[in-house]
């Protein structure tokens, strides 16, 4: 039997998910959990062999609790499961250690066999998302630009950004203006938006 893990915000899609893989005759559903900060504890508990996580839950996002996963259990393979298709999530996941990267909308056939290749060793990934994120790079922003994008796009004022940071207002402005030019916005707003769409910011 292959031991499954699955952790999503939204209980009808987390019970749903549940409900069609624990029909399958080798996949045992042990845990479920809908916050990212829970999965290692119940997967602790529960010693999946797999974990499907969702990439949007409070507490901590999918992709850094898969991250955290495989530091603390590394036999425990992981596929990411989410609603948006961007190819800047796939990337931030494989680099994470996740082994499959499939959207929502996938038959429960398909999402069976994906959890069964994934225990066996191999990877997985929606292949249209595959080739868009080949074609599409990885995020033109620098780490501290994703940090101040992240905290402009809640509507604070520089002033703001800066007390929050730690930066100057200067060196915010200075990001800013980075950010606005290398994702090609109209504004701060804009940027935060394509940023968003591309998975170069987790939304």
């Amino acid at each position: 039997m292959i031991r499954l893990l699955i952790a999503d915000d939204q209980a009808l899609v987390r019970g749903a998910l549940s409900a069609l893989l624990g029909l399958e005759p080798d996949i045992e559903v042990v845990a479920e959990v809908g916050r990212g900060d829970e999965v290692v504890a119940a997967a602790m508990g529960a010693s999946p062999d797999v974990a499907l996580l969702d990439i949007e839950m409070p507490g901590l996002d999918g992709i850094a609790a898969a991250s955290l996963l495989r530091e603390r259990m590394p036999h425990c393979r992981v596929i990411m499961v989410t609603t948006f298709g961007r190819p800047g999530y796939l990337r931030r996941a494989m680099q994470a250690g996740a082994s499959g990267f499939v959207v929502k909308d996938t038959p429960a056939a398909q999402l069976a066999d994906a959890v069964r290749r994934v225990s066996q060793g191999f990877r997985v990934v929606d292949p249209s998302l595959a080739a868009e994120s080949l074609t599409q790079g990885d995020s033109p922003l620098t780490e501290r630009e994703t940090d101040v994008l992240s905290v402009a796009r809640a509507g604070g004022s520089i002033t703001d950004i800066a007390a929050i940071l730690h930066l100057s207002e200067g060196t915010v402005r200075n990001h800013l203006s980075s950010i606005i030019g290398k994702t090609g916005g109209r504004n701060r707003a804009d940027a935060a938006r394509i940023a968003e769409a591309n998975g170069w910011l987790l939304g």
